[in-house]
């Protein structure tokens, strides 16, 4: 009986866990650029049942014990969600008339998991990546998040606009004061390795060897920068909501489990087992 408590408040602890990453996505529907979180459940390991027991063998002497075990079948005690996979499926492009709003389209994409991003550099001084285009210049007339991180170039430098009156080619050559200026695009053909920081922020983490390359070098790659426009978030609201109720549901299927053993478990100890 307590193994029906165990799967049922495992069942529970993931479907709050799915909850959440669908309450994120949610609030993050109109966040430029945003990558919607899916939740990957698993069972727990399998346990094969056995019944143990002997059988009696007659013999000369009077007889002879051996010990049989018998399989009864497999048992799963439970579910959890093993990981958070971010989907990087382009998004709607939406125009805003914005100079300093550029959307990242991609074009040929020649690994299934294969994304691109801008390169940006946090607080630390560390290289980040984002797939959101909403910039702005700052005061220093450098081209930054609205977070404040500086958007770099090709060469992991600031780029400097000297304001807002410059132009993006759409092949990612910004253009101001006469200087053209190759945008900082980044190319990965293992998004598994994206870690989401916040901020809408990914950072690498791959293994020793690995790297984000030049998206301008890198192959068969093709993209198109288009200023004046953002990508929206890729997150299905109406799905997310309708995935959300069914979240719910199972939680709530789960707790009238639990409720159900936790009432057979009183009968037992309290009336079947009293002492009379």
């Amino acid at each position: 009986m307590l193994r029906g408590f165990y799967t049922a408040a495992s069942g529970m602890l993931a479907q709050q866990r799915q909850q959440e990453a669908l309450s994120n996505n949610l609030a993050n529907s109109t966040t430029p650029g945003y990558k919607a979180d899916q939740s990957s459940m698993r069972a727990f390991p399998e346990l094969l049942m056995q019944k143990m027991g002997g059988k009696e063998i007659p013999t000369q002497s009077g007889g002879l014990t051996l010990p049989v075990n018998k399989d009864i079948g497999g048992m799963n005690t439970g579910v959890y969600v093993q990981e958070e996979i971010p989907d990087f499926a382009q998004g709607d492009i939406r125009e805003t008339g914005i100079l300093s709003d550029m959307a990242l389209i991609n074009g040929n994409i020649p690994d299934e998991s294969g994304a691109l991003f801008f390169t940006v550099q946090n607080e630390n001084g560390e290289q980040r990546y984002t797939r959101n285009g909403n910039f702005t210049v700052d005061g220093q007339g450098f081209l930054t998040t609205h977070a404040g991180n500086y958007v770099l170039d090709q060469n992991g430098a600031r780029i400097q606009t000297g304001g807002m009156d410059f132009n993006v080619t759409s092949d990612g050559i910004l253009e101001a004061g006469g200087q053209a200026t190759p945008l900082g695009l980044t190319y990965t053909n293992d998004v598994n390795q994206m870690v989401k920081e916040g901020g809408n922020l990914f950072r690498f983490d791959g293994g020793e060897g690995e790297a984000v390359q030049n998206a301008r070098t890198t192959g068969d790659v093709t993209f198109s920068v288009q200023q004046n426009a953002l990508e929206r978030s890729n997150v299905d609201a109406s799905k997310t909501m309708v995935d959300m109720m069914n979240s719910y549901r199972l939680f709530e299927t789960n707790q009238k489990v639990l409720k159900a053993y936790d009432q057979s478990m009183d009968k037992a100890v309290n009336e079947i087992a009293r002492v009379r």
